[in-house]
């Protein structure tokens, strides 16, 4: 009963914390974060520990899930070779610079500093995509982030696992086996993902029931992260590769009505999970400092040279690659991207749940040293990339000149709108021909089409159907036009959902069919 008290106080504070991040229009991760550090240096907040399993196998698979389903194909294909780059060889090279600054400042056995390192190395999906979501970015930055942060994961826990089976048996880590790890792991997890997707895309194609289908949606991420586990292979892989297939293919996989209510459902869940995990994270760092830390000033220099390490490494990494990437009008490419790709690369929930399954003992049977320090660091480094980079990630972007212009998204939505009401006109104008429309509701609707127009002149250029299915039939126009915008690179992915979300509440608007 006190489990299910904890449980429910913590969704109440999160709650509270992530309606207030926005009214105050700051990161609800870095407020939640903020205030659970808060809460825990109370006296009367009982210590929170975290259960990895249950961390790994119910949180993070929908919110993996979540933010891979927001990533575009198309915009991803823009950038899949800094994507690349930073997926691997940015994790490598974190995860030595580490290793070596862990090593110097902590003390350390070698073994378990690269053992940080590992667990360090790479950018967390749910934090990037938490931080991002409000962010005006373009979408070239916005789909780089994401990507690196959906796609490292697999070399930061391959070479996780390499660094433990090293510190554990006491011996030198292996690079072949490191390789053939790395192709067993993500490999494995790539085909698993494919598969599970295919599997839900069939199914989901021949249910219509609304109910049915969110319940398969939210069964997809833990599906596919159990299919992968029990073979031995990365179960992150799994549903991040599961996602971004389904995402890419949603628009034909349901009807607007169910799309609506998936959205709500799914929207709720992440909120809940994504509110809990960051106010667990600041409430469980005061504890573990009192754990380890005799003297609190050494261990913040230790957290904060840690952090800067990564930093640094990234910031170097990223430089050269600034010229793959959107600059501010006028300017080139350069250090100002370079600035902004660097401080959004946040840490979260991946790296806590890689610290909290490190094993209590070496296998000469004997503690492993340093597991409580490496923990502590690791959430203390979590900590300071949401709440210091958090906080002040906007007004960088902002400063930095490369924010996406209101006006270019005001463009794509009338482009968006015009093109749409155009391509329904025409259809109207075939059912009209074929004379399948009433009179009157044809002339309804095209008086509304051509309002749509007409609001941006700059821009524009054997049954009888009922006036419901006419409308429709041209909201299904819409759609396939706005498919068309998106596929032809006219609008970006964000114009696309948006669009495509109003289209959907008009259809739902309409009743049963």
């Amino acid at each position: 009963m006190e489990r299910v008290g904890t449980v429910l106080a913590l969704i109440v504070l999160a709650t509270v914390v992530a309606v207030s991040a926005r009214r105050l229009s700051v990161p609800a991760p870095s407020l939640l974060v903020a205030a659970g550090v808060a809460a825990g240096m109370l006296p009367f907040v009982p210590r929170i520990s975290i259960d990895p399993q249950l961390v790994s196998l119910i949180v993070l698979p929908p919110l993996l899930y979540a933010a891979g389903e927001d990533l575009s194909w198309r915009e991803l294909r823009r950038v899949w070779r800094p994507v690349t780059i930073l997926a691997f060889g940015l994790v490598l090279a974190s995860a030595a610079a580490v290793g070596v600054v862990a090593a110097a400042v902590t003390g350390l056995p070698a073994a378990m500093a690269f053992v940080l390192g590992a667990i360090l190395a790479s950018t967390d999906p749910v934090a990037v995509t938490a931080l991002g979501r409000r962010l005006p970015l373009p979408a070239k930055v916005h789909t780089l982030l994401q990507g690196e942060s959906l796609f490292n994961d697999a070399t930061s826990l391959v070479l996780f696992r390499v660094a433990v089976a090293g510190a554990v048996a006491g011996g030198a880590l292996s690079w072949q086996r490191a390789v053939g790890q790395f192709v067993l792991l993500a490999g494995g997890g790539a085909a698993v993902g494919a598969v599970v997707a295919a599997c839900v895309a069939v199914i989901r194609r021949r249910t219509e029931d609304p109910v049915l289908e969110t319940v398969i949606a939210l069964l997809t991420p833990y599906v596919a992260y159990v299919a992968a586990e029990a073979a031995h292979v990365s179960g992150v892989t799994a549903v991040v590769v599961a996602s971004v297939i389904l995402g890419g293919l949603s628009a034909s996989l349901t009807n607007p009505g169910t799309r609506l209510q998936l959205h709500a459902v799914y929207g709720t869940v992440v909120f809940l999970l994504e509110s809990v995990v960051f106010a667990v994270i600041g409430l469980t760092l005061p504890g573990l400092v009192a754990g380890v830390a005799a003297d609190p000033a050494r261990l913040l220099w230790q957290v904060v040279a840690v952090a800067a390490t990564l930093l640094a490494v990234r910031f170097l990494w990223v430089l050269p690659l600034a010229a793959f990437l959107p600059a501010p009008a006028g300017r080139r490419p350069g250090f100002r991207t370079a600035a902004v790709v660097s401080w959004a690369g946040a840490r979260g929930v991946l790296p806590l749940t890689a610290a909290l399954s490190l094993p209590l003992l070496t296998s000469a049977g004997g503690a492993l040293p340093g597991r409580a320090l490496v923990i502590t660091i690791t959430v203390a480094v979590i900590v300071l990339t949401l709440t210091v980079q958090g906080f002040t990630l906007s007004p960088l972007v902002r400063r930095s000149g490369i924010a996406a212009s209101p006006s270019a998204l005001s463009a794509e939505d009338t482009l968006a709108d015009v093109r749409t009401a155009r391509a329904a006109l025409a259809r109207l104008d075939e059912l009209e021909d074929l004379r399948s429309v009433p009179p009157a509701v044809g002339a309804a609707l095209r008086r509304a089409l051509n309002h749509r127009i007409e609001e941006h002149p700059e821009r524009a250029g054997e049954h009888d159907l009922s006036a419901h299915a006419v409308h429709r039939e041209l909201i299904a126009v819409e759609l396939r036009e706005l498919d068309r915008l998106h596929n032809a690179g006219e609008i970006g992915d964000a114009t696309r959902r948006r669009r495509q979300r109003a289209l959907d509440l008009k259809d739902s608007a309409l009743g049963e069919p």
